[in-house]
């Protein structure tokens, strides 16, 4: 794993794309050790918000010189984010985290299943997917990308070009009314593997639905953090295995994780 890193970056652009979800881009050389599945975490420069925010990335570009983040405002430090403008500095602490193992998908109908603000990192896994598939001589049709909204649609038109997009809203005004797992359900989608980011009540059908449908699934679990290097133990969730560190049944999601086999974490 890469040495974590904390270093002063750059905001190369930054607009907002849905009702309070803001979109930036930051250049670094963090983006050379990028994977998908892993997150940054930003430090506000008000000294009165003490911890840094943990946001995920959301893509890399080709030259691997900026990273983009996606991100909702959800208090104080992410909506002086938002504030940010071209050219400003900005603290950042990465690469975090074990991101998806995208040998697991290799060859197989893969499901990309994002809830909220947990569609971000979709996007730089379907593109590597993608160019997994290109490399290999393959089109993009075992990539199902299946995407919940509340109402307000954000980053499908990006996902689009790296495969087949289903959309469920709450109030069904687009795609299925309902959830994920409602849009599986109205197209009929069979697959072998899905790799997930969203809110647990999400996450928590997902792993019910693979395991009854033998599929491999990978879910990113969302949590707060406080220090995001795992000191802290404040984000731990249960798991199988005894952690090394604490000795008992939980693992540190900013360290471990944030992405496990399903079977190996206990969410209910």
């Amino acid at each position: 794993m890469e040495k974590k890193k904390k270093e002063t970056a750059i905001v190369y652009s930054q607009k907002e794309i849905a009702n309070g979800i803001f979109d930036m881009w930051i250049e670094t050389a963090l983006a050379q050790n990028a994977h998908p599945g892993q997150f940054i975490s930003i430090y506000p420069k008000n000294e009165a918000t003490l911890l840094p925010r943990p946001i995920s990335i959301c893509e890399v570009d080709e030259k691997k010189e900026k990273l983009r983040i996606v991100y909702r405002i959800a208090g104080t430090g992410t909506k002086e984010f938002s504030k940010y403008k071209k050219g400003d500095s900005i603290s950042i602490l990465g690469i975090l985290g074990n991101g998806f193992p995208l040998e697991a998908a290799d060859g197989k109908t893969v499901f990309l299943m994002g809830g909220g603000i947990g569609i971000p990192p979709m996007v730089q896994l379907a593109k590597e997917l993608a160019d997994a598939n290109q490399k290999a001589g393959r089109d993009n049709s075992n990539i199902k990308i299946i995407l919940g909204y509340r109402n307000e649609l954000f980053l499908q038109e990006d996902l689009e070009k790296y495969g087949q997009v289903y959309i469920a809203t709450e109030d069904g005004s687009r795609g299925s009314r309902g959830t994920v797992m409602n849009a599986i359900e109205d197209n009929c989608l069979k697959g072998d593997v899905i790799f997930s980011c969203g809110p647990m009540p999400m996450l928590r059908a997902i792993k019910e639905y693979a395991a009854e449908n033998g599929m491999a699934a990978y879910l990113s679990l969302e949590e707060r953090m406080a220090c995001g290097v795992g000191a802290c133990l404040g984000c731990v969730c249960k798991t199988k295995e005894v952690d090394q560190h604490s000795f008992v049944h939980n693992a540190r999601i900013c360290t471990d994780g944030p992405v496990y086999p399903a079977e190996e974490v206990d969410i209910s």
